[in-house]
């Protein structure tokens, strides 16, 4: 069989957002919550622009977690999560079922808590021959070192860490590709600091107002 492409192909793809609820959130300590979430709605409409199928996940949401982040949902309006019980939704028939429904192999994983409900599913879809991008700026861990340490094992089972800029930027490669071009600009401008800043400061230089 042939190897896969070195690049993601949106083609090739689908994304796995994991709990990314406020109840889930409160207990993150890894990283600032404002930026994780920022992160994690540029990689949901990236997924938009990129047509990525999405299969999201939520967990206690009555009685804990709360539903997917607002600010989430409305990069997705189409998602609706599935809910679930076990912490591992590798173990969750219906879960599963979505995924093996978009015949997709290769997965991005973007989720709370690293620790367990992103790490779980990680290490079973791995175990499964899937090939899967754990998208590290846009999963919280109770704490920095914790975070660090359920990283690392991913990575030592065959998981690849990424970030939600570097998969835009693979998805599009080429500023002239001009049917991406638009959305994948907005998201950059919106969220991606100084290089965003310089992308707008380039768009004004060419298109003066």
């Amino acid at each position: 069989m042939d190897s896969p492409a070195p690049l993601l192909q949106p083609a090739q793809c689908a994304l796995l957002l994991i709990d990314q609820q406020a109840g889930l959130a409160f207990g993150v300590g890894s990283s600032d919550r404002q930026v994780l979430l920022n992160n994690t709605v540029a990689l949901a409409r990236t997924a938009g622009v990129f047509e990525i199928p999405v299969i999201a996940t939520t967990s206690a949401t009555k009685v804990y977690s709360g539903p997917l982040m607002p600010p989430i949902q409305a990069a997705l309006p189409d998602v609706r999560a599935l809910e679930r019980h076990n912490m591992n939704f590798w173990e969750d028939d219906a879960v599963r079922d979505a995924v093996l429904k978009t015949q997709r192999r290769r997965l991005l994983v973007s989720g709370l808590l690293t620790e367990a409900c992103v790490s779980f599913p990680v290490l079973s879809a791995l175990a499964e021959g899937y090939e899967v991008y754990v998208v590290a700026d846009a999963c919280g861990g109770i704490t920095p070192d914790s975070h660090a340490l359920a990283l690392r094992r991913m990575e030592g089972a065959g998981a690849r860490v990424t970030s939600w800029i570097q998969v835009l930027l693979e998805f599009q490669r080429d500023w002239t590709r001009h049917a991406t071009y638009e959305g994948a600009r907005g998201i950059v401008e919106a969220f991606g600091g100084g290089y965003g800043i310089g992308l707008a400061y380039a768009q004004s230089m060419i298109h003066p107002s």
